[in-house]
């Protein structure tokens, strides 16, 4: 059977480029900017750069093209004007351009975005393939057990629900971590001796979702926009991958029809591509506009830190130029990436020979930096409170003074400071001996707290329980902290008092986590520096907020799809709830969000 071989076209390099030309195709533009100023472009920069989505590319590189071809009009006109004015050519120097460096600042902004909005997507999927690895594992453990039959059903259910809900992972695993999958759900229904109408049912229903799904990738064909069927195709094949298996002799029935149906559209998208080679000699053209822009860097220009890093800079966004141009003609394709290739070379050698004689500089930064852990180090057991306050934090302000250490011991460095400082000032909160004091009063505080949550089960006469047990959560969360080795015993109580009162009230799942959330958030906000915590926290949950809303996007598409469809009631019913659980935690987080704001408005 091949139902485990992705239809998709071939991973080779000629059609990860036919799919990079097809993504600056298809992406939003920006309004043409060639007639703008530089205050204009600048604006439209700023404006890209509020947005809370990552700016494309493509609305990227064409504000930077317009603004340097601007800047190139500018700088000519200028040198121009001093030669007319009675000025030798050679001693012409260009005026520094303050729009030029808030220009590159908003650009170096964009770029780091998107750097860890990519770094984020990696990392989730990483984790994701983990999980999946885990499930997989326990699945073929479930075919191994003798343990009862409707035990091992219902764990086995439970991971199939486990893996659906877990998404992305890095794209070379995907085949792979399938194929277990499918292995090992089908030998859980062939080799374990289940029960024939349980069996018989998930085969009949997956049938029905996959017969939905190909009825929908086939009326997929007439779409007009080729790019858009051929992405919406992969989420389909997403999901088949998540449907387990069907009676033997139907697999490779229903197999062949989705392949067959996802051959069509892929044949279509392949075509698109196939039209865009009348491009080539345009291509050529930018190519070898690139190469001479490299040709003409005045590398005797090039004196300090600053001027290299900007002309990398001007560097990289030409490779990434690069990148976006498609396919040049066969018999010159290699003679122009070479020529591309050792022009980079040749830029970045010589960068990193300047860089070498910078060494000394670094080596005279790390002695100092050493100097000052040696003194942290030399007051971290300090008790006299005020005095050693003092003088960290005056060495604190001379380590950002100092400048880059080499790369090896930077983290080493920093590390042994921070170390030290925190040391002190962690013994200097923990033997003030008002705040002890203090702390004992607030932990007797919190018992009676517990003591009144647990004598709630015996009013049976309160007209409000719910409105009482909110209350004494309140007055939880005015009392101050407690002896650092009482927390975690006391919250636990605490906690433990609450949850026999939520279940007493039948209080549902999202309640509780907003008010465990709204307990932890008030823990922070009684911290010190507590609003850089939160301001992360509210980072976190915004990111959450939006992937979260990204998935419904992409259900509430799909439902379109199915709603057209005779065979897919059951898989549409299966969107429906999954739909539902999404609205359910957008508006978990929204809360959260707001328990967040309001805890950093009271914050001075």
């Amino acid at each position: 059977m091949n139902e485990n071989i992705d239809p998709a076209l071939p991973l080779n390099e000629e059609t990860e480029n036919k799919q990079e030309q097809a993504e600056v195709t298809t992406e939003p533009q920006v309004s043409e900017a060639k007639t703008f100023t530089k205050e204009e472009i600048i604006k439209s920069l700023q404006e890209l750069s509020a947005k809370t989505e990552v700016p494309t590319r493509a609305d990227v590189d064409n504000l930077k093209q317009s603004f340097y071809k601007l800047k190139s009009t500018e700088n000519e006109t200028l040198k121009e004007q001093f030669v007319a004015d009675g000025g030798d050519i050679n001693s012409f120097v260009l005026p520094s351009d303050p729009l030029e460096e808030e220009f590159k600042t908003l650009l170096n902004t964009i770029k780091e975005r998107r750097a860890k909005a990519l770094a984020d997507e990696e990392k989730v999927k990483e984790d994701n393939l983990l999980k999946k690895e885990r499930i997989i594992e326990a699945i073929k453990n479930l075919t191994e057990s003798t343990d009862d039959f409707n035990k091992l059903y219902k764990e086995f259910k439970d991971l199939q629900q486990q893996w659906n809900e877990i998404k992305l992972i890095p794209a070379a695993k995907v085949n792979e971590i399938w194929k277990a999958y499918q292995l090992h759900s089908e030998k859980f229904y062939d080799l374990i001796k289940i029960n024939n109408e349980f069996r018989d049912y998930d085969f009949k229903k997956n049938l029905e979702i996959k017969t939905g799904i190909c009825e929908v990738v086939e009326k997929l064909q007439e779409e007009s926009d080729v790019v858009s069927a051929f992405h919406q195709l992969q989420n389909f094949h997403q999901q088949w991958r998540e449907i387990g298996p069907v009676a033997k002799e139907f697999r490779d029935e229903i197999w062949e029809r989705f392949k067959a149906a996802s051959t069509e559209i892929n044949k279509k998208h392949q075509s698109h591509f196939e039209e865009l080679k009348g491009q080539e000699e345009n291509n050529l053209t930018e190519k070898t506009a690139i190469c001479d822009t490299l040709k003409a860097i005045d590398y005797s220009q090039l004196k300090n830190f600053k001027d290299w890093d900007e002309k990398s800079h001007e560097i990289i966004a030409l490779q990434a130029k690069w990148k976006t141009i498609g396919f040049v003609p066969k018999k010159v394709n290699s003679q122009i990436f070479e020529q591309y290739r050792a022009l980079c070379d040749t830029f970045f050698e010589k960068k990193a020979e300047f860089f070498k004689h910078q060494k000394d500089d670094m080596e005279e930064n790390l002695n100092k930096k050493r100097a000052l852990c040696e003194k942290a180090e030399a007051l971290k057991d300090s008790t006299d409170w005020r005095k050693t306050t003092d003088e960290l934090i005056a060495i604190q302000k001379e380590w950002k003074t100092i400048g880059a250490v080499p790369r090896k011991y930077s983290d080493a460095i920093w590390k042994q400071f921070v170390t030290a400082c925190d040391y002190f000032f962690e013994q200097k909160n923990s033997n003030t001996s008002s705040q002890k004091e203090e702390e004992v009063a607030n932990l007797a505080k919190k018992k009676e707290i517990i003591e009144k949550v647990n004598a709630l089960s015996e009013q049976t006469d309160l007209a409000d329980p719910m409105g009482t047990l909110r209350e004494l959560m309140d007055e939880w969360h005015q009392v101050g902290f407690v002896p650092f080795k009482e927390k975690d015993k006391i919250y636990k109580e605490y906690q433990a008092a609450l949850d026999v009162q939520f279940d007493r009230l039948k209080m549902d799942k999202s309640e509780r986590r907003l008010q465990s959330f709204k307990s932890n958030v008030d823990d922070i906000a009684k911290s010190e520096r507590p609003k850089g915590r939160l301001f992360r926290e509210r980072d976190k949950l915004m990111h959450q907020f939006n992937k979260v809303k990204s998935d419904l996007q992409t259900y509430e598409n799909n439902m379109g799809f199915l709603s057209i469809s005779k065979g897919a009631s059951g898989l549409l019913k299966d969107m429906e709830h999954k739909i539902q659980d999404l609205k359910n935690e957008l508006e978990l987080i929204a809360q959260k969000i707001e328990t967040i704001d309001t805890n950093l408005n009271s914050i001075d």
